[in-house]
């Protein structure tokens, strides 16, 4: 058996709805894990995550030095805290940190004040039109501060005073993002990237974490043909502090995914690269608009999470984003209705099987060379043919008459399945026999060149 079936049954069990069924029930379990915890673009509440993935898959972290330029950005100061209050005169906490993290606008200097409500004001956040939700807000890059509040809670605040307390730091430190690397048997890589910077919100993206867990786990069990890079970072200065880091890596990238928001009601979602027309593009197009997924494609914008970075005018990567709603676009986005409630297990489950099948696809999509193109060879005395004629060729042989014509070391795998509207999976199985039997190889190729390497 060849490695890509091996890869191909690994990946096919995340593919069925039991097995997928219970990934997201592990992937849920992982999620309430790390629910609690307060992320942010730095800091211990990142690490403390790390420390939760690094328990189901092996990890490498890399911690950048605040300062350190990633083109035009630099990392900033790292940002960690304690608690965070207001109260009012008699002590009350009106806000209070410790009963949801998001009260406390992300990345807020410290504080120690005595205010009126109508100092106070400018600093507050709340959504009127949702006033039992509470908003996520943040401030990385400027320094400020704040709390956010149900806007039920906001209308019933008094002139005060009010005692204000944010109990943070910012100073220098580290930005921390992790790997999980599977390695693969071909010279070439593909890349999942998530973001790991969003405090207690379920679906963006603590359900983009756990189905990259789900996935890397999964891969892990065979050795597939390209190397899987997994990595888990902030948003945007994440990704740019990555790449900053590894331009060297660019030329052999084959494909990538920025997966997220995983298990909310909506349909999967895929919004394609910058070139449109990437290998993943494809691979998505393949998948997602089967009657399995019924999946919707939406072409590139300059907006988003980390297919932006990498798809900017110098790298303009094959990397696209699979999502279910996309940012922004559901009501819960970036609030306290963003908790794990808000998670639909079959949609998870969903995602699941969508993602797998995906990687599957582009993992074995590859260029095959006809090594008898003369004619059509004799299957029949290799075994890859029925002995019995007359009745017409079956799907398995089908598949392998597509691939001899279409195998002229021009076409990969899924320009066979768009062509001719055979499976991919089909397609896939009969190149592998076609090899076996001495009938075709497989041509390495390099990637087509980013902008970084050309």
């Amino acid at each position: 058996m060849s490695g890509n079936q091996r890869n191909a049954m690994v990946l096919q069990a995340l593919q069925r709805e039991a097995e997928s069924r219970a990934a997201a029930g592990s992937a849920l379990g992982l999620m309430a894990s790390m629910y609690p915890i307060c992320r942010s673009i730095t800091g211990d509440g990142v690490r403390r995550t790390l420390d939760l993935i690094g328990e189901r898959i092996p990890l490498e972290r890399t911690e950048v030095p605040s300062g350190t330029p990633a083109f035009d950005w630099e990392i900033p100061r790292e940002w960690n805290i304690r608690d965070a209050w207001i109260a009012d005169a008699s002590g009350r906490r009106v806000v209070d940190f410790r009963a949801h993290n998001l009260h406390v606008v992300n990345y807020s200097v410290p504080v120690d004040r005595t205010m009126t409500l109508q100092e106070l004001e400018p600093h507050l956040h709340s959504i009127p039109e949702r006033p039992d939700w509470i908003p996520y807000r943040t401030t990385y890059y400027r320094e400020n501060w704040g709390f956010c509040l149900r806007h039920r809670d906001r209308e019933v605040l008094g002139p005060g005073p009010y005692r204000v307390v944010i109990d943070s730091t910012l100073a220098p430190g580290h930005l921390t993002y992790a790997e999980s690397v599977v390695e693969g048997s071909a010279d070439g890589e593909a890349i999942v990237y998530t973001h790991t910077c969003h405090p207690s919100l379920a679906n963006d993206n603590l359900s983009g974490i756990a189905v990259a867990v789900a996935l890397a786990s999964a891969l892990r069990a065979e050795r597939p043909r390209l190397t899987w890079r997994f990595i888990f970072g902030p948003g945007t200065i994440g990704s740019l502090a990555w790449l900053s880091r590894n331009e060297r890596r660019l030329p052999r990238l084959r494909s990538g995914l920025v997966i997220g928001l995983l298990g909310d009601s909506g349909p999967l979602t895929y919004k394609r690269s910058r070139r449109g027309t990437a290998v993943t593009d494809r691979a998505a197009a393949c998948v997602l608009t089967s009657a399995a997924h019924r999946g919707t494609l939406t072409d590139f914008e300059p907006y988003g999470y980390d297919e932006r970075q990498f798809c900017s005018p110098g790298f303009d990567l094959p990397v696209g984003r699979l999502t279910r709603s996309s940012n922004a676009n559901y009501p819960e986005y970036h609030s306290s209705a963003d908790d794990l409630s808000l998670i639909v297990p079959e949609q998870l489950a969903g995602s699941i099987r969508a993602a797998a099948e995906m990687i599957a696809v582009l993992d074995a999509n590859r260029r095959v060379l006809n090594l008898s193109p003369k004619g059509e060879p004799r299957l029949g005395k290799r075994g890859l043919y029925g002995s019995v004629g007359g009745a017409g060729p079956g799907e398995f042989e089908h598949a392998l008459l597509w691939v001899l014509s279409l195998a002229d070391g021009t076409n990969d795998l899924l320009a066979m399945a768009e062509r001719s509207g055979v499976p991919f999976a089909l397609l896939d199985r009969a190149a592998s026999a076609l090899q076996e039997a001495g009938l075709a190889r497989t041509l390495e190729e390099a990637a087509a060149p980013s902008r970084a390497s050309a």
